[in-house]
């Protein structure tokens, strides 16, 4: 008997990391120290040695039961950016910019060529956010695992100056509510979504005229990283005084985690044109619209509170770094929460 036979191939371990050693190369920064390989990965400080007040910042997650829909359809190049975006997202809500990230994969048995595929997606989120991908783990689960299935989780380290961390206890009534368009569905409310549609090979691979593609390619669209667009927000010279990253529980849960006391976030649902697959999937599972809003991003996946006169500048940066902008609302004076009207 040998670890082998027990499940545990490290030699297929041994040629993952081959594999997605070219992947992880094109995600280095100047501060990485050393190479992939080590029990720990090193990140030089002088990122931000200049900074007068450096906060760290760090943010985890994973891709919930999306993944299922990868494993359906076999596809796994583009599992990875949903997990780093949902990490860098959440620190670049903050002010800051990423540094590093490092990866987790349990699967029920290590085929290299699939954990390369998933690598390379956790890569190429890295290289959108410009984060380095410092290290990671792969993890062989046999006999707590299915073979063919896996799961994806991690971890992304920033840094922000303090006096550029974004707080949200500086917006005022009459702040301008500013959405960032997603690319879809992102990485929440999956749960419901495989309970809408059938999970078949079949009904993901059927093409819908309204969604211009199939339902498969829909809902496993990547998550949109948001960290360019805030940078060259920044850059600009616009302080924004309050960000929310739309992920679980859509609006009702996440616009008032940047708010303070007193202030109500209201927003206009005919401000922007809610995308098809919110459309489709409301209908097809006969799901309320409070309950579409309460759980999805509605086709907005970031929303920032910004002053008034600041707005032209604001919606011409984010359209400079590749990503659409809606006006969606205004903050007022009011018990803490949002009104979509």
């Amino acid at each position: 008997m040998d670890y082998k036979n027990a499940g545990v191939d490290i030699e297929a371990g041994y040629k993952s990391v081959e594999l997605m050693k070219k992947h992880v190369k094109e995600t280095m920064r100047p501060e990485v120290m050393g190479g992939l390989g080590g029990f720990s990965g090193a990140f030089s400080m002088n990122a931000f040695k200049d900074m007068e007040n450096p906060i760290l910042l760090s943010g985890t997650d994973g891709v919930g039961t999306k993944i299922k829909l990868a494993f359906l359809l076999d596809k796994h190049d583009t599992i990875g950016i949903d997990c780093v975006a949902m990490c860098v997202n959440d620190v670049a809500c903050a002010g800051g910019e990423p540094l590093f990230f490092l990866d987790y994969i349990a699967c029920g048995k290590n085929y290299p060529e699939k954990i390369a595929t998933i690598v390379k997606g956790v890569a190429e989120g890295c290289k959108q956010s410009g984060a380095a991908l410092i290290g990671g783990e792969t993890a062989e689960h046999p006999g707590l695992m299915p073979e063919d299935e896996y799961d994806l989780a991690g971890f992304a380290v920033g840094v922000v100056d303090e006096k550029d961390l974004i707080t949200g206890e500086n917006i005022k009534p009459g702040d301008t509510l500013i959405g960032i368009a997603s690319s879809g569905v992102h990485s929440n409310g999956f749960s419901l979504v495989r309970k809408v549609f059938e999970m078949t090979a079949e009904s993901l691979n059927t093409y819908y005229d309204e969604l211009g593609k199939t339902l498969g390619e829909a809902l496993l669209a990547p998550t949109r990283i948001y960290v360019k667009a805030l940078k060259s927000i920044k850059n600009a010279g616009v302080t924004i005084k309050g960000c929310s990253h739309i992920t679980g529980g859509g609006f009702d849960e996440n616009i008032p985690r940047m708010l303070p006391d007193g202030i109500r976030a209201v927003v206009k649902k005919d401000s922007y044109e809610v995308p098809a697959i919110f459309k489709l999937l409301q209908k097809t599972g006969n799901i309320t619209e409070q309950m579409m809003y309460n759980t999805y991003n509605m086709g907005l996946g970031m929303v920032l509170a910004v002053d008034p006169a600041d707005v032209d500048k604001t919606m011409e940066a984010i359209k400079a770094a590749g990503d659409t902008a809606y006006v969606v609302g205004h903050c007022e004076a009011g018990e803490k929460g949002v009104t979509l009207c």
